[in-house]
């Protein structure tokens, strides 16, 4: 079995596109991986396209080999966007490689450890505030979130994440100044926000009861005095998390000090190289880790070496449902796993997109037996739903 030939197919995902690779081989097997370009990675298609002619003619089976020779030739600008265009490729192929010995992608990976992995909502009240055009119902006010609360509970699920916002006039703003909105670079942390992301947590606890976790996501949005300032501000409540994104290890390890909460930190880290100096600090409780980016058999090293810290793994995954089939296969293959990341808010033509969705049950993600990923894109329903110019960060967080 040879590959043939690379092609990458994109598509409109409301605020954002999809995008896919599909490699094709001399036996007709074909092997799919989703990547992203609208989390700060424009380009990796580009990426892809060059590397092509370097996967053409080779053995799926033989992926480590080729990763190993991508990674060569592409050295001297290794990470980044190259790095994750090297990662879809590696998922392609070991979908391609799981379906020609007919087994799902988990078994290439050691086999499950687990037939169920527990999932958080994520971004719960945050899409239906900041993007009320796809996502519904609207959320406007804190009833609104107390309500979403509330949901996560009805819906059987025991976590929930959320993010930043600031309450003017009773009416929530998402607050990213990390990612440009308000374009404020100098990241501080005012009284306004303390008073007001507590309000918001407070009501997504009252709504969700004693029993659901929480977890809260900062992102780039401080810095290392306006993080430790979070902290202090929320000590008294009852987190699983507070997700941070620091470039600088030894301020992320000072962050981890004074925070009550666990830390987690990495979804933007490509590579173990990437991870080492973190866990050499002692920075982070909870390690993230972006197996669409990295690819899932990379990323399986970088989750081996953190058992090797004492640090547990969380899968990054806020894509389409082949992201979440790749990340189920990598879930259910790690000894550490903390807790799987899924977005329960979907655009209304997800369903059509994909062969198969998640299987959830009481909160748990079923860990699929199809042979690969166990899902693949429909490519007639992808050129129902043409891309759009841009989308993700690019146009999501652009101040009017």
């Amino acid at each position: 079995m040879k590959v043939e030939r690379l092609e990458t197919l994109h598509c409109d995902a409301g605020w954002r596109n999809y995008h896919f690779l599909k490699l094709t081989t001399d036996t007709g097997i074909v092997g799919w991986s989703e990547y992203d370009e609208g989390f700060g990675s424009p380009g990796v298609t580009t990426v892809i396209q060059w590397l092509a002619d370097r996967v053409v003619g080779r053995e799926p089976l033989h992926h480590e080999r080729i990763v190993a020779e991508l990674v060569a030739l592409t050295r001297p600008a290794a990470g980044g966007v190259v790095a994750q265009g090297i990662g879809a490729v590696e998922n392609a192929l070991l979908d391609a490689a799981a379906k020609a010995l007919g087994v799902p992608c988990h078994v290439l990976l050691g086999g499950r450890v687990r037939d169920r992995v527990r999932l958080y909502w994520s971004h719960c009240a945050t899409w239906r505030i900041n993007q009320p055009e796809w996502y519904r119902p609207a959320i406007t006010d804190l009833e609104g979130v107390r309500q979403a609360g509330a949901e996560v509970r009805a819906r059987g699920f025991t976590a929930l994440k959320t993010n930043l916002f600031l309450y003017e006039e009773g009416r929530p703003r998402g607050w990213r100044p990390g990612f440009g909105v308000p374009f404020l670079p100098e990241l501080n942390v005012e009284r306004s926000l303390l008073r007001d992301v507590r309000r918001h947590l407070e009501a997504l606890r009252a709504g969700a009861g004693p029993d659901v976790d929480i977890l809260l996501d900062l992102n780039f949005n401080a810095k290392t005095e306006g993080y430790i300032k979070i902290l202090r501000a929320l000590a008294d409540l009852d987190l699983l998390w507070v997700e941070i994104d620091v470039h600088h290890p030894p301020a992320l390890a000072d962050i981890r000090r004074h925070s009550p909460h666990p830390v987690s930190s990495g979804e933007t880290l490509t590579g173990l190289r990437q991870f080492l100096p973190y866990w050499s600090a002692r920075a982070m409780d909870v390690a993230i880790i972006d197996a669409v980016w990295n690819g899932v058999w990379q990323a399986m090293k970088i989750a081996a070496a953190a058992e090797a810290h004492e640090i547990n793994v969380a899968p990054h995954n806020f894509y389409g449902h082949l992201a979440t089939m790749m990340n189920a296969h990598f879930a259910a293959a790690v000894p550490n796993l903390r807790i799987m990341e899924i977005d329960v808010d979907r655009i209304p033509w997800d369903g059509e997109l994909f062969t198969h969705a998640p299987e959830v049950a009481d909160g748990y993600l079923v860990v699929p037996d199809r042979p690969g990923w166990g899902t693949e894109p429909v490519e007639e329903a992808i050129r129902a739903h043409p891309p759009k110019r841009g989308g993700g960060l690019m146009e999501f967080h652009r101040e009017p």
